[in-house]
């Protein structure tokens, strides 16, 4: 199929429960010829072609024109049916309903509620609000509600940590005076990626811990665009919960105004720390030393890493960047529905048309759809296998490898999974998407962004996307890894060292991880 470039109304956080949409059907049924209407349709705002499936997402500006668009999108290689037109209109129908396109229904006479839920897809104004109540003290005062799987399934005292951080950044009175702060920016240093960023943070986070104070993230550049509207701008809380309450982050805010309170302590920043503290300073040590036990789990050159020289900061760092990444916003929920719906948006339909015609039934929502169905996760294809293939300027730092020893490394979980047959591909290289067209007995799925041709610097490279797409489809690929099967990456990339951090608190432990290197610090 060819590419179907589809342009998204702005306010990603007020559609997040939206997916842009580019296909127009103009009639259905009414005794007009549904075939003919379609393809019609598709030749005014997009093609069908014979050999990939592609949405473009966008998401403008808040105040931008529509010509103004920043394309994100998802790839699947596969081959087109022609008898697959109710596929096309329910896929539409999906769009057009998170959208809010009431237009749309109108001229096909039909009402929203007539269409079947999308299971690829969540409801994200509705998931937000359940996100914010369990992000509470009431909540949390067993468990935290953000970890999936069995203890075992995840690094040792996971649960307990991650409730005793909530609780150390969430303290009861923000007023005491004697509450300490560690108010700091993100990294904006020009060489700093995504992933340096957050693993310097977790090191604040670990300062912050040991000295009794509240972390306070402040600026946060990369969220320093449209897609980031109002107080979320400029702000990590744009695309997660943020790491502290309002009234903890307004005190932090008021009191380093105050001169004293730097002198005497109260206020620390990042000039307080050198960079040794920050990068590889002491970890906490409330719960022991809970990485000496371990299961190995990780693969390099056929061998499990039963021990390292970093064991302690590999536990540590999977702590923090879960508990910094716990919950989605509403903002990044809708880039979550935009790539699923991109990549699975035809499959789901296909699934929900083989169980009969979806125009005919009773869309009434039961109890039991309502207090629990609704928490189940959105559907993707399963198992997946998310592959992270990192290049380019990294070969100064770490052992790069081609292409072909990643998927070597795919085969073999195949060969114990003959299932797995579907590979999310992750990487800022053209060469390597143009490879994966050589597996033929693999499925793909990709962002659909430009890509880095030859050895041009990652700092150039987001340059050339521009902030908010260079922010966007990492985090998106970073999330859509860390709820995949499986995982076959680079341990010598921080950006897959946090991948395997939040899959290892995420119930993943017992996936394994299969490394084409190990991290250039062991």
């Amino acid at each position: 199929m060819k590419s179907l470039e589809r342009l998204v109304s702005d306010k990603a956080s007020k559609l997040g429960n939206s997916f842009p949409c580019q296909i127009c059907v103009v009639g259905f049924l009414c005794g007009i010829c549904l075939t003919s209407l379609f393809l019609a349709a598709l030749t005014s705002l997009g093609t069908f072609g014979l050999t990939a499936f592609s949405f473009s997402s966008v998401f403008p500006s808040c105040n931008s024109t529509s010509d103004q668009v920043t394309d994100m999108g998802a790839h699947i290689d596969r081959t087109e049916n022609d008898d697959d037109d109710q596929v096309k209109l329910l896929v539409s129908a999906w769009d057009n309903i998170l959208l809010n396109n009431e237009d749309y229904f109108k001229k096909l006479g039909m009402n929203k509620s007539d269409v079947p839920n999308a299971p690829h897809l969540e409801n994200c104004e509705e998931r937000t609000r359940v996100r914010k109540r369990l992000d509470t003290p009431i909540a949390n005062q067993t468990f935290p509600s953000w970890i999936n799987g069995g203890d075992e399934e995840n690094y040792p005292l996971t649960r307990r940590v991650q409730r005793d951080i909530w609780y150390h950044q969430h303290p009861s009175d923000c007023q005491n005076k004697n509450l300490k702060f560690l108010v700091v920016d993100w990294e904006t240093l020009p060489g700093f990626g995504i992933g340096a960023q957050i693993a310097g943070m977790t090191g604040l986070l670990a300062i912050a811990i040991n000295e009794n104070r509240v972390l306070v993230a402040n600026y946060y550049n990369r969220a320093d665009h449209d897609g980031c509207i109002g107080s979320s701008r400029g702000s990590w809380s744009c695309y997660f919960l943020p790491e502290t309450s309002k009234e903890c982050r307004k005190r932090a805010l008021e009191v380093m105004k105050k001169r004293e309170a730097w002198d005497s302590g109260i206020v620390t920043g990042k000039q307080n720390y050198s960079s040794k503290e920050i990068w590889s300073g002491r970890i906490p040590k409330l719960w022991g030393q809970p990485w000496s036990y371990m299961k190995p789990t990780t693969e390099i050159n056929g061998t499990l890493v039963s021990s390292h020289r970093k064991m302690d900061r590999r536990w540590w760092r999977a702590q923090a960047v879960r508990y910094l990444m716990r919950f989605q916003t509403e903002y990044t929920c809708g880039l979550m529905n935009a790539a699923r719906h991109s990549a699975f948006g035809k499959e789901a339909a296909e699934i929900v048309l083989s169980s009969g015609d979806w125009r005919s039934k009773n869309k009434v929502r039961s109890e039991i759809e309502e207090e629990v169905w609704s928490s189940h996760k959105p559907w993707v294809p399963r198992p997946m296998l998310s592959v992270h293939v990192r290049m380019g300027d990294k070969a100064c730092e770490m052992r790069v490898a081609a292409l072909e020893e990643y998927m070597h490394l795919a085969d073999r979980i195949r060969d114990r999974f003959p299932e797995l047959n579907r590979i999310w591909l992750s990487t800022e290289m053209k060469e390597v998407v143009e490879r994966s067209k050589d597996y033929a007995h693999w499925r793909f799925y990709y962002t659909e962004v430009a890509r880095q041709v030859g050895n041009t610097s990652m700092a150039e490279y987001e340059g050339s996307l521009g902030r908010e797409m260079s922010t966007n489809y990492p985090l998106v690929n970073f999330l859509m890894a860390s709820e995949a099967d499986f995982f076959v990456g680079a341990l010598g990339s921080t950006w897959c060292f946090l991948i395997d951090g939040m899959r290892n608190t995420g119930g993943k432990v017992m996936s394994g991880y299969l490394s084409v290197n190990k991290d250039r610090f062991w």
